[in-house]
């Protein structure tokens, strides 16, 4: 099993961690046996609001979860909650029929695929006499365990603090019974949580300033690419839509891509060649899924910028999930969130975002059929399979298009003897129209913004350098 994310903490956060949650690992130290719980609760959409997900769907995604952290899943199911209890968020009788099976099954966690308050997580623990986490706290663990760089430590420890500080309550309730005398004197529980609180305080305070030096370094890291430059495709998607895959058969890397949910979590880029020869930096940056904790897309945008620097976003799309349109939902919803509603227009499409619509594989004829249709209506919708490479060179062909509709048109008189400045322009843009004169070389040629920027720098520093020599 993975190491979890409370091996990785300060001391200060481990010891909060302890009293806040719960060493839960303790309880998968017994058995390792996990209930997997999906709740379905009243009015239950999720995404962009278009798409209503399938129930066996959502358990098979917590099934996915728990797994992604070692656990053996003895049993799995979706319950019906008509009325969310305060106390036990479902109902009496469901409570006690997974108290069974959890006793059956020798069960020593209950994955709650939900938010669960920690009242309510407290009243599940002692009914079921198992540990008890819920999406987010599974989620924390996963992205703990995953975590490979310093800035992706950095960010999975801001999280699991911000997610423990509002939860330190349940931990300290045993010591209710020893406060004594008048009931605005404060126990030594009260005190405890105090000193709880202060250091979690503490730590979020240090660890928010050292990922705003890691955004900075970002940021010079985005300004230096930008100076060489080279654009920046970014490949974004669900998690488990095959992100990894298809960055490693486009790059020919070897990122670790396996069948598991946020198998990628620390940004990674490589250099794409394009079918016109250009050069691109490709991005795998961490997948999104729907209800993500909200400590974890405040801890992740320094990650998550990658995306916002990008001149061209892939979309990465299961098409073969069942619930491929609403994970489609969550992930534009995200990418809004982030700022990029310029990019989305009414129809979500425009020629900086295409759709990769991956594991063609894994379909039958029919949905293949409905698929060639669309790419027929839509040049940025490129069906694709990421394992077996077809359909690969076509998204290449797509990013090759959207970047060259960026490029401007500009005329260029080289002198002659400047070889080097127009074997520069051959190499950088796209020649369209090339006249010879007696000392001078007419070129037409579009470039991107960025490389036409460069190229004027590198004139100037030509002039000045020619100015110097004379």
């Amino acid at each position: 099993m993975s190491t979890p994310a409370s091996a990785r903490v300060g001391p200060n956060a481990r010891q909060t961690r302890s009293r806040a949650v719960g060493a839960w690992t303790d309880a998968t130290a017994t058995t390792g046996r996990a209930l997997v719980l999906h709740p379905i609760l009243p009015s239950h959409g999720e995404g962009d609001g278009a798409a209503v997900r399938d129930p066996e769907a959502r358990v098979a995604e917590a099934v996915g979860l728990a797994r992604a952290i070692g656990l053996t899943i003895a049993h799995a199911q979706s319950v019906v909650v008509k009325k969310p209890r305060p106390a036990t968020l479902m109902g009496s009788g469901t409570v006690e029929a997974m108290a069974q099976i959890v006793e059956a099954q020798e069960i020593g966690v209950v994955v709650v695929d939900g938010t669960v308050s920690p009242v309510q997580q407290r009243n599940l623990e002692k009914a079921w006499k198992a540990k008890v986490i819920d999406r987010t706290g599974l989620i924390l663990e996963i992205f703990g365990a995953r975590a490979r760089t310093h800035e992706g430590a950095l960010q999975v420890e801001l999280a699991a603090l911000s997610y423990q500080r509002s939860r330190l309550v349940r931990s300290w309730t045993h010591l209710e019974r020893q406060r004594g005398g008048f009931g605005f004197l404060g126990g030594p529980g009260e005190s405890q949580l105090e000193m709880d609180r202060r250091l979690i305080d503490e730590r979020i305070i240090k660890l928010k300033r050292e990922l705003e030096q890691v955004k900075r370094t970002r940021g010079l890291h985005r300004a230096a690419r930008k100076r060489v430059p080279y654009p920046v495709v970014a490949l974004v998607g669900y998690t488990n839509a095959g992100k990894s895959t298809l960055f490693n058969r486009l790059t020919r890397a070897a990122v670790m891509a396996e069948d598991l949910l946020f198998a990628t979590l620390d940004p990674t880029m490589r250099r794409l060649s394009l079918p016109s020869g250009r050069t691109a930096i490709l991005s795998d940056t961490v997948g999104f899924i729907s209800n993500l904790p909200t400590q974890l897309v405040a801890a992740f945008r320094a990650t998550l910028e990658e995306v916002l620097g990008a001149d061209i976003i892939v979309h990465v799309r299961d098409v073969a999930h069942p619930d491929s349109a609403a994970q489609r939902g969550d992930v534009l919803k995200v990418l809004r969130e982030l700022g990029l509603e310029a990019l989305l227009d009414g129809n979500d499409k425009q020629r900086h975002l295409i759709e990769a619509l991956n594991k063609i594989d894994l379909l039958d004829r029919t949905a293949r059929a409905t698929l060639d249709a669309q790419r027929a209506r839509d040049a940025n919708a490129v069906p694709l399979s990421a394992v077996t490479g077809e359909g690969c060179e076509d998204l290449l062909h797509a990013v090759d298009a959207c970047l060259a509709a960026q490029r401007q048109v500009t005329e260029f008189d080289i002198p002659v003897g400047d070889g080097a400045s127009i074997a520069w322009l051959y190499e950088h843009g796209e020649v369209l129209e090339r006249r010879d004169g007696e000392d001078r070389v007419h070129l037409r040629v579009g470039l991107d913004p960025a490389d036409l920027q460069r190229f004027e720098r590198r004139r100037q520093e030509r002039r000045r350098s020619g100015r110097q020599a004379g």
